[in-house]
């Protein structure tokens, strides 16, 4: 990421953002989304700094089961890298070539006093987070929504006044992202009328004409043969409040090919389940909740990773994460979205987008 650095002329450390180590896990998520800056610092009662948690520890944490209403000082990085308040640009340039998946650089005194931030915004003329290029999949019949998807395609079913793929797309905008290519196929005219070239959006469109069914990773091979880098993929029937730059971060953070996002998803036994052995009663457990995570249909992937599409015919997301395991084990990571997210496969889905907009709509 850094290879091409290039300093600002002018930095200006950005106000920390300060929790307590005592605070729970919630209070730093509250101060994380309250800011920009995907990270809360801990800091002692005249304001040393003691440890940093990112948007990306948490998200890790989550994972792990850890209980958010549990402290701060559980997840706590209480040796991060840090910059001193007399750093020269050349010195904090160093310090991010040597770290190169730092993001965040906490700015301290001589006493180890908290005095600002510095973010790889500030130093870097282009952040990586804003380069990448967005995938939208937009080609499918929708035919479970039928009567909706007889003259529109799925993604431009009306919600809150506007297509779902509206909402996606201004949303990716109001977070600095504008480079776009729409995967198109059934009623494809729709979405181009619509949306055009993107300029009226604030976005560069371009479009991938599928002729035939190609799949969520099957469509890929239509992007251009010299994009370069990480970038996103979205399925067009979905509505997140997701923080899209938080996910590019997290992505460069772990250093692999490919990050899935996941979504909990709750199920309710509706009966008394029993616990037996050997045939002896042991327990019963009254209609408990079942926790998962399942695919949100939000991906970060490294161009290299096309290299394990097939050469023709239908391939799915799953069946590349597949491929990509059978390479290497340890080259895919999850990411656990905590935001409001809605696919919308169903009627009933999209009665309940229709009512939930409010939580999205605030680009």
């Amino acid at each position: 990421m850094h290879d091409d650095l290039s300093l600002k002329p002018v930095l200006h450390p950005a106000e920390p953002l300060l929790v307590r180590p005592e605070a729970s896990i919630l209070d730093a998520i509250r101060v994380i989304d309250a800011g920009a800056q995907q990270i809360a610092i801990a800091v002692d009662d005249d304001g040393r700094l003691l440890g940093v948690v990112t948007d990306g520890d948490i998200r890790r944490a989550i994972l792990r089961g850890v209980d958010l209403s549990g402290k701060v000082s559980q997840i706590l990085n209480d040796k991060p890298t840090v910059c001193k308040r007399t750093a020269s640009r050349e010195e904090l340039a160093r310090t991010l070539l040597s770290h190169e998946r730092i993001t965040r650089l906490p700015v301290v005194d001589e006493g180890g006093f908290v005095v600002g931030l510095y973010r790889t915004e500030d130093l870097v003329a282009n952040p990586f987070s804003h380069e990448l290029p967005v995938v939208l999949m937009a080609g499918g019949l929708g035919t479970r929504l039928r009567p909706f998807t007889d003259n529109i395609p799925k993604p431009m079913i009306d919600v809150g006044g506007r297509p779902i793929l509206e909402h996606i797309i201004r949303r990716f905008v109001s977070q600095g992202f504008n480079r776009f290519y729409i995967s198109v196929n059934y009623l494809s005219h729709v979405i181009k009328e619509h949306f055009g070239d993107g300029r009226a959006f604030g976005a560069q469109i371009v479009y991938l004409e599928e002729t035939e069914r190609l799949g969520t990773a099957g469509s890929l091979r239509l992007l251009p043969r010299d994009l370069e880098g990480p970038f996103f993929v979205m399925n067009g029937d979905l509505l997140t409040a997701a923080n899209f730059a938080a996910i590019a971060n997290y992505h460069l953070e772990t250093g692999v090919d490919a990050t899935m996002c996941l979504r909990e998803y709750t199920v309710q036994v509706p009966y008394g389940v029993v616990a037996q052995a050997g045939g002896r009663f042991v327990g019963i457990e009254e209609k408990p909740m079942h926790r998962h995570y399942v695919n949100s249909g939000i991906y970060v992937l490294d161009t290299a990773i096309l290299d394990l599409l097939p050469d023709s015919g239908y391939f799915d997301m799953p069946s590349l994460f597949d491929s990509l395991m059978q390479k290497d084990p340890s080259a895919a990571a999850v990411f656990p979205l905590r935001e409001y997210w809605c696919d919308i496969g169903q009627v009933a889905d999209l009665e309940r987008a229709r009512r939930e907009i409010s939580k999205i709509s605030s680009y």
